[in-house]
């Protein structure tokens, strides 16, 4: 009698109180969503309307971390499930007191001309790699292509590249009478103005256009196209000496891993900042056109990783790599795999929720 009072009494010593069943079911579903997010999926929302029509603000996504592999974590000091700030606060989610080096597990394929892939903002230098701001793009070119853009066109390797089905541009549509929003709403257009020669919208289907002309008070729309040779001042790799613009861009060279560059003033020009932010290089100095590293001048430069050149598919309305430059392997997250819920920020109550894009796959 005295055994079994022994028992009873080991296994009431054992029974977890409520408090404690619900710290360990917290601390398992934090565990196990943080495993999740890191080797298979994360979900992302879309913010801004540089992917329209393909993806639209307010879609909500599931990212494929196994398509090109997970990264290894760089910064291990951070609140679990966050990214830069704790929810709802402007307080760093991180410390950056430790930084590991990272690696990138085996994937299902390489990032592929066509891919609408998320991936850390380049020149967001003031965080670690990880915890850059996501954007979210389509690749048009790989490691060792050449970009250029003729007249909106994009060119890899002096052929045109086909054109994403849902593509966007900019439009000024010229009519002697006031359009009024509700005309502009039917065909899903929700960014325009007025200007004195008439209206600029900021992003519709070559399709939507063609349907608009039948309008009978619709006299007249042109795409709006930057004339070549005008230097967009923004543009990368630097306006002074490329007169690029979004609309007519390159030929531009993107870097591959293992490939070597001499080092003169024109590549010096287009690859000084990759070379300075992105390779992992600790003293980085440009000096009379030469280039010295941790006080070495090198007369050749060999790249340390590949390199990818992303633009929105609304190509009028996108800061993309034309504006900042490549993107470095290590700045990619991930796959965009498909659209889970897609909430309509103009929509009415009974239509907020766009029904036709639920599960949507990403093409």
């Amino acid at each position: 009698m005295g055994l079994n009072l022994v028992k009873r009494n080991k296994k009431e010593k054992k029974k977890k109180s409520p408090l404690r069943e619900w710290t360990d079911a917290i601390v398992f579903a934090v565990i196990a969503a943080t495993i999740i997010r890191w080797l298979l999926l994360e979900a992302f929302t879309i913010p801004t309307q540089s992917m329209e029509n393909s993806l639209l603000v307010g879609d909500f996504l599931f990212v494929s971390k196994v398509q090109y592999g997970a990264r290894t974590p760089k910064t291990p000091l951070q609140v679990p499930l966050t990214h830069q700030k704790i929810w709802g606060t402007n307080i760093p989610s991180y410390l950056d007191w430790i930084q590991l080096p990272q690696f990138r597990l085996p994937g299902l394929s390489e990032v592929k001309r066509g891919d609408v892939v998320v991936f850390n903002y380049p020149p967001e230098l003031e965080h670690p790699v990880d915890l850059k701001t996501n954007y979210i793009k389509r690749c048009v070119g790989v490691p060792g292509d050449t970009i250029q853009v003729i007249n909106t066109q994009v060119y890899v390797n002096g052929k045109p590249m086909e054109n994403p089905s849902e593509m966007e541009f900019s439009y000024l549509l010229q009519t002697d009478q006031k359009v009024r929003d509700r005309v502009f709403r039917d065909y899903g257009i929700w960014d325009y103005s007025i200007r004195n020669e008439g209206y600029v919208i900021r992003g519709a289907k070559p399709e939507t256009i063609e349907e608009l002309k039948k309008l009978p008070f619709v006299q007249n729309i042109i795409e709006l196209v930057r004339p070549e040779g005008t230097a967009e001042q923004e543009i990368f790799p630097n306006s002074k000496y490329f007169p690029w613009n979004a609309d007519f861009f390159g030929p531009l060279a993107i870097p591959k891993k293992g490939e070597t560059i001499e080092i003169n003033e024109k590549n010096l020009i287009t690859y000084q900042s990759t070379i300075r932010n992105y390779e992992g290089n600790d003293k980085v100095e440009v000096k009379n056109n030469k280039l010295f590293i941790d006080g070495k001048q090198v007369s050749q430069y060999t790249f340390k990783q590949n390199y990818y050149f992303m633009m929105g598919d609304n190509r009028h309305n996108s800061e993309d790599s034309r504006y900042w430059g490549f993107v470095p392997e290590d700045h990619i997250v991930g796959k965009a795999a498909f659209i889970w819920l897609s909430i309509d920020p103009n929509g009415s109550f009974l239509n907020k929720i766009r029904w036709d894009r639920f599960l949507k796959g990403i093409n």
